[in-house]
């Protein structure tokens, strides 16, 4: 059975076997949220993976499968792996609440019920589900924005993601955190965005450019900037960095403002070195690859010129690994 409310209302999955605790949570709950209700852990599962409610209550002692038994089989799917599990239970030792918590719930609420904690722990529960598809969103509009620069551009994608990657790689190298690292992967790809701006007469011109020219496509590291706009912080803020200067050079020639040092944002002292990396060791119509030998020689030859030296030695180190990706992703 279901509640009728409006579409845009979260939508709850209430399990239980007993009729009286469904109509209960009912009652608390209808008038704020669209209801699916099941009796045991085998509906519960068939309903979720078919409606994808955003948050489940969840019974422990039923019939056949318990509770914990049906939570460990939602977070063993990847298709409802993601919504989280409230266990509404008359179990309440600590060694009871350890069992779910290890079966992959978020929280824990006893009965008898009370309605207004009922009320706040699933209005709070949501709050974070809006947050976590906020992020989601946030991400993939980047990513698509990304993906609109390479329509442009004479690069494949697998250009975008291998120099994403390496970046990542170097960055967890230097000892930035998973979630940091996690931020330079996704800013990454938006290092070319600017080159939206660039007109195609120039952007894929087949010689070489004149000076005008060049000056123009130059400018695709302040038009990128432009369009991703300064942010307080997060992956952003990041991407607006790896955007405006991942063209500087460590000595102070490179562009648009000639940065020198550590003047140069670190996200884009990182990215300059994926995206050079790749750049050579990569076919383009105008060029072959790179053997690797000679990839390494050149940016050797620019350490502490074009490339910070510390992150040269470590992106060396890291070899295998970038090696790695550039076999998964390699251009066929």
């Amino acid at each position: 059975m279901t509640s009728t409310h409006q579409p845009h209302q979260p939508q709850i999955l209430v399990v239980d076997d007993e009729a009286s605790n469904l109509q209960l949570l009912r009652h608390i709950l209808q008038d704020q949220y669209r209801l699916l209700f099941a009796k045991d852990g085998p509906r519960a599962l068939e309903l979720a993976r078919s409606e994808h409610p955003q948050l489940i209550l969840l019974d422990v002692m039923m019939p056949g499968m318990t509770g914990y038994e049906t939570c460990k089989q939602l977070k063993a799917d990847p298709a409802t792996a993601g919504i989280p599990v409230i266990f509404v239970t008359a179990l309440s030792d600590t060694d009871d609440e350890l069992v779910g918590f290890e079966a992959g719930a978020v929280d824990y609420i006893t009965k008898p019920v009370s309605p207004p904690i009922v009320r706040a722990r699933v209005r709070n529960h949501l709050s974070l589900v809006g947050v976590d598809e906020l992020k989601k969103t946030r991400l993939e509009i980047v990513q698509r924005l990304g993906l609109a620069a390479e329509y442009k551009d004479n690069e494949t994608g697998l250009h975008v993601i291998r120099m994403s990657h390496y970046a990542r790689i170097l960055g967890l190298a230097l000892g930035m955190s998973e979630a940091e690292a996690d931020d330079l992967l996704h800013a990454a790809p938006m290092h070319d965005v600017g080159k939206i701006g660039i007109p195609d007469s120039i952007l894929r011109k087949p010689g070489a450019l004149d000076a005008d020219e060049w000056k123009v496509m130059q400018s695709h590291a302040a038009i990128g900037g432009d369009i991703i706009g300064k942010h307080p912080g997060g992956m952003l803020a990041m991407a607006y960095d790896v955007a405006v200067t991942h063209h500087e050079k460590w000595d102070g020639s490179g562009y648009p403002n000639g940065l020198k040092g550590e003047e140069i944002p670190l996200a884009g002292r990182i990215v300059a070195i994926a995206d050079v990396f790749d750049a050579l060791t990569s076919a383009r119509p105008y060029k072959q690859a790179w053997p690797l030998e000679k990839a390494v020689a050149h940016m050797e030859a620019q350490r502490d010129r074009h490339f910070e030296g510390r992150l040269v030695d470590l992106f060396f180190e890291q070899m295998p690994a970038l090696l790695e990706v550039k076999e998964r992703w390699a251009e066929h």
